[in-house]
């Protein structure tokens, strides 16, 4: 468990400094953007391996008893949301228009349905961490003036984002055993 900690604190550490801006400018000014972005890539993706390494190892230690209406019925539809929902950060769609975080919400939807089938420590700490710190990104965000998008596009432009989003859903639900080594379209109410 420790190693998944120490990722979680190292990964999302170094997401913290945007909401620092001082330290962050600082830190620019020492090594330079080129010099601080790369140290801000490396640490994450240090942090990101530790926290899959770290969970993969992780004792499980059950905290309740997921519901199979909860974890088989709902909980995917809610990870399809967020597949959704994220991936109008790098599509154009109205989606920025009702939102300024489309990738934050999408990791709370991801968060929220891993909670609701994960009933143990690990998996507590680590999607728990996942969707507070979404939340605090968020916040934090607005705080530093983040505005919604006023770009209107035609609605093709969402049905293709919502397609996108139900593929990549799909090729995840496929790959889950693969990557995580847990298997999840047998369990699923299609």
């Amino acid at each position: 468990m420790f190693i998944l900690i120490l990722g979680i604190a190292i990964f999302f550490g170094v997401h913290l400094l945007p909401s620092f801006p001082t330290v962050r400018q600082t830190l620019i000014n020492r090594f330079g953007t080129n010099r601080y972005k790369s140290g801000y890539v490396i640490i994450a993706v240090l942090g990101l391996a530790l926290i899959i390494f770290g969970k993969s190892q992780a004792e499980s230690i059950p905290v309740w008893q997921p519901s199979s209406l909860l974890a088989f019925q709902i909980a995917p539809y809610i990870i399809l949301l967020g597949f959704i929902i994220s991936n109008a950060m790098y599509m154009p769609s109205n989606i920025k228009r009702f939102t300024r975080h489309p990738m934050l919400w999408g990791i709370v939807f991801w968060s929220l349905g891993h909670l609701l089938t994960n009933g143990d420590l690990s998996s507590l700490i680590l999607f728990g961490c996942f969707g507070l710190f979404s939340l605090f990104d968020m916040y934090s965000a607005n705080r530093r003036g983040a505005t919604k998008s006023a770009q209107v596009y035609p609605l093709t432009k969402d049905l293709i984002l919502i397609v996108v989003g139900v593929i990549s859903w799909g090729i995840f639900l496929y790959l889950h055993p693969y990557i995580f080594g847990v298997p999840v379209i047998q369990y699923l109410s299609l």
